[in-house]
């Protein structure tokens, strides 16, 4: 669920980029504010499992890194992917090569994770928006369902359940990853 966050007036993108940020963290489209749902169990387990993943592949290599829950800013609206993945190449970095606070492009690859009574359509504008700004990729998780929802630029999108192979960034062709696996990281086993 998104909640919208009333004022009176649309604010510009630089007067909200000026607000502090929020728990769950708020995001801008087109003068309106919404705050993202609040992650619960399963949402946040793939969110802290899934980029551990993508970044034991894409770190040593320097292919391509993911972020979880990074702001960012491009196309007129500040959006917090769930996962945002660049190439290593386009991660922004200052004079030192130290990673810039700010990102102002839009990632290669975006990932959201549906949370209950979440509203699918917002979370597939917001990945389609993406995908308008040059996202090379975008998926949308369903954990209830345990099916991914797949996203490309002027295609129409699959769904990827069971032992359907994942489509990750080219870049990161070493990552084998079905539904089924990407699932199995919600698994928690007792001693």
């Amino acid at each position: 669920m998104v909640t919208s966050i009333e004022s009176p007036s649309k604010i510009s993108l630089e007067e909200f980029l000026l607000l502090p940020e929020t728990k769950p963290a708020s995001e801008y489209v087109e003068g309106q504010i919404s705050q993202k749902a609040m992650p619960q169990g399963k949402h946040s387990t793939l969110q802290f499992e899934f980029p551990s993943v993508i970044n034991r592949v894409g770190k040593p290599q320097k292919l391509a890194y993911a972020f979880p829950e990074l702001r960012c800013t491009f196309g007129g609206r500040s959006l917090v992917p769930d996962i945002a993945v660049f190439e290593w190449p386009r991660i922004p970095l200052n004079s030192l090569g130290k990673i810039e606070n700010r990102f102002e492009i839009a990632p290669d690859w975006t990932i959201e994770i549906l949370s209950p009574e979440q509203s699918s359509s917002r979370v597939i504008n917001k990945i389609l928006f993406c995908l308008k700004n040059h996202t090379k990729l975008g998926w949308m998780i369903d954990p209830e369902e345990e099916l991914v929802i797949v996203f490309k630029p002027q295609q129409e999108p699959e769904i990827k359940e069971n032992e359907d192979i994942l489509p990750v960034l080219d870049v990161l062709s070493d990552l084998q990853m079905s539904a089924d696996d990407l699932f199995g990281l919600l698994s928690f086993d007792r001693p």
